[in-house]
């Protein structure tokens, strides 16, 4: 993820609630598993009057100069419905990188932080003088992440909220897993430690079965590392040791 401190960029107010998943990117336009090609699929309900992709010229994000927006303004319970993570895929390649609502759908928070949008949350009638102080004169807000503070485009500064982990990802640009391999030393030290007071734990014998429903199949494999097999067991996998070919 790229590190967030400060954005200052168009604000664009779209003061509606519960604005869910299947507005922000339909499942009709979910065509490929591919990240890549969401942003032109954004809020495609509203953005678009007919399946030749004509605008809407009453929607915000096609007025100028909002069609440029990096920051979006929006009612309570943003994000709710579907977990679907193409919803923040289609904001971040539209060119949202500041999403500022009064909550937020639970999951959707979580997906835009994993992919480095920020979900800044402020009290609605903080929202409503923000979006009044801008214009296509004076689109322009400010937000500082490291004093979690929006300057509108008046001047006037308003506090938001955000979860202290989840701003420390931002600002470093750290996903789950970047955060896990920081350590990395610590789980290796562990591993080797674990495999002399636990060898049983660590030993498989290469013959293994595995089954998925009425498919099975049996294999020589070598020694099998436990977070694996956890894993395919997981996914509905099971590994059932074998004593014979």
């Amino acid at each position: 993820m790229t590190p967030i401190t400060k954005t200052r960029g168009i604000a664009a107010a779209l003061l509606r609630a519960n604005i869910d998943t299947d507005v922000i990117i339909p499942s009709c336009e979910i065509t490929s598993p591919s990240p890549e090609g969401f942003g032109v699929k954004a809020f495609y309900p509203w953005r678009y009057q007919d399946l030749d992709r004509t605008e809407n010229p009453e929607f915000i994000l096609n007025q100028h100069p909002f069609r440029e927006a990096t920051i979006l303004l929006t009612g309570e319970n943003f994000g709710c419905g579907s977990s679907r993570e193409m919803a923040v895929w289609a904001l971040a390649q539209f060119g949202i990188k500041v999403i500022i609502a009064p909550s937020f759908g639970s999951i959707f928070r979580t997906n835009c932080i994993r992919n480095g949008l920020l979900p800044a949350v402020l009290n609605p009638s903080g929202i409503a003088l923000l979006a009044a102080s801008i214009s296509p004169q004076r689109p322009e807000i400010c937000v500082d992440l490291v004093n979690r503070e929006v300057v509108g485009a008046d001047g006037a500064r308003y506090t938001f909220e955000i979860d202290d982990q989840d701003q420390g990802a931002l600002l470093t640009g750290m996903d789950a897993i970047d955060q896990t391999l920081v350590q990395r030393d610590q789980i290796d030290a562990f591993v080797i430690k674990d495999t002399v007071e636990r060898p049983w734990a660590w030993q498989i014998p290469e013959l293994v079965a595995v089954r998925f429903g009425s498919f099975s199949v049996c294999r020589r494999i070598g020694s099998l590392y436990p977070p694996f097999v956890a894993m395919l067991n997981g996914i509905g996998l099971r590994i059932v040791l074998a004593t014979g070919e």
